[in-house]
């Protein structure tokens, strides 16, 4: 590993099956709770199922440029490198994030999937990989919103020969057969995709709803730019603003008038049903298809979290990603307190206020969350780390 720059929290300690904290992750969130544990001191581990670290990142396809410019995508204690007005490409992030990991020296271990999350007798939590189990004082879920991906049941009724994939397994448009491709998902992912597959294919975007488009400049200045000088990114869910908020999604630098314009994508209703090759359309019209990309979002998957932490639809019960499970806290969820809480930039906010709770485990006892279901009001539409 590189060495950590002055003045840096370290983490130079051998972690073991018996730690204070297990950081569940080690993408944007799990690192960003890194950093803030190592400068405390405390003995823990992050644990990545994946064989590298940023796994999302990875998934997603090899053109993805952030929408948030380099001085707003940095974790905490290392500024992203570049241009700061710039927007960095998946692989500049893959590679700062694996550059944090290494300059924090933080203690990761990859390869190592968690099988069950449960409550021993003591009071301690252990959890279950393959042929080993770690205890831990506290837990910090930091698996992100993008767990598993999602797709409707009626792509059991296409074709065989039609070829689909969800966004998840797109890389670029020379994977995709020629012909006509349908985007479903109205989200920035599902626009920036019909956007490139444009230039070699004929494409139709399915939208289930209307999206806020929003420019990604605003006389001069970016986007976030604006939105942090008006504190509107400090808007928590629990706010008049942030509840209005929480229940769309936002298109940055796209719209469909744009779209159809610029890139001659057609955008249509959502897609009902499909026969075949063909797909039937909200409005009636029917398109024959040579494939489909499901830019439909993802769903969380915690069946190896064995705790009573989730309502009777299964979704977990939290304030600011503390449970009412005392020791066990969540981070890097959608609207986990403000439109920031997923973002790069700002995944820092939640992560400090979590270890405060983690320094304080009496205090945090003290104090039950609030049922607040991840995910309330948030749409379901896949968003990249928004990363994207």
């Amino acid at each position: 590993m590189m060495n950590s720059a002055p003045g840096a929290p370290s983490a130079r300690f051998q972690s073991s099956d018996d730690v204070e904290v297990a950081v569940v992750g080690a993408g944007q969130a799990g690192l960003a709770m890194g950093y803030f544990l190592a400068r405390q001191g405390r003995r823990f581990v992050i644990l990545e199922r994946a064989g590298e670290i940023a796994p999302a990142w990875r998934e997603r396809w090899d053109s993805l440029t952030l929408f948030t410019p380099r001085r707003y995508s940095a974790l905490p204690g290392l500024p992203f490198p570049g241009d700061p007005d710039g927007y960095p490409t998946r692989d500049e992030v893959i590679a700062y994030l694996k550059r944090y990991a290494e300059t924090f020296e933080l203690p990761i271990e990859l390869n190592s999937e968690i099988e069950k999350l449960e409550r021993a007798d003591d009071g301690s939590f252990r959890l279950e990989l393959d042929g080993r189990t770690i205890t831990a004082d506290q837990v910090v879920v930091a698996t992100g919103p993008f767990q598993t991906p999602y797709v409707p049941k009626l792509v059991e009724k296409l074709a065989g020969d039609v070829f689909q994939t969800h966004a998840v397994g797109y890389r670029r448009p020379d994977e995709v057969p020629e012909g006509t491709v349908l985007v479903v998902g109205g989200g920035n992912t599902g626009f920036q995709i019909a956007k490139e597959l444009s230039a070699t294919h004929k494409v139709v975007l399915s939208v289930s709803t209307r999206q806020k488009p929003l420019p990604q400049r605003v006389l001069g200045r970016d986007l976030f730019w604006w939105l942090t000088k008006a504190r509107i990114l400090d808007k928590t869910v629990d706010s008049r603003l942030g509840r209005k908020l929480s229940t769309r999604d936002t298109l940055i630098g796209s719209s469909p008038r744009e779209l159809k314009k610029r890139y001659g994508v057609e955008v249509k209703p959502r897609i009902v049903d499909a026969d075949g090759r063909t797909a039937r359309l909200e409005d009636g019209s029917e398109l024959e298809v040579d494939a489909i990309i499901w830019a439909t979002g993802y769903r969380p998957d915690y069946a190896w979290i064995k705790l009573p932490i989730f309502d009777e639809d299964g979704r977990l019960r939290h304030r600011r990603g503390v449970t009412d499970m005392p020791g066990l806290c969540f981070l890097g969820l959608t609207w986990q307190h403000t439109r920031g809480s997923a973002l790069i930039g700002w995944v820092k906010d939640d992560a400090e206020f979590i270890v405060e709770r983690i320094a304080q485990p009496q205090q945090s006892k003290a104090q039950p969350a609030a049922e607040t279901p991840v995910g309330a009001g948030a749409p379901a539409q896949g968003r990249p780390p928004e990363r994207m």
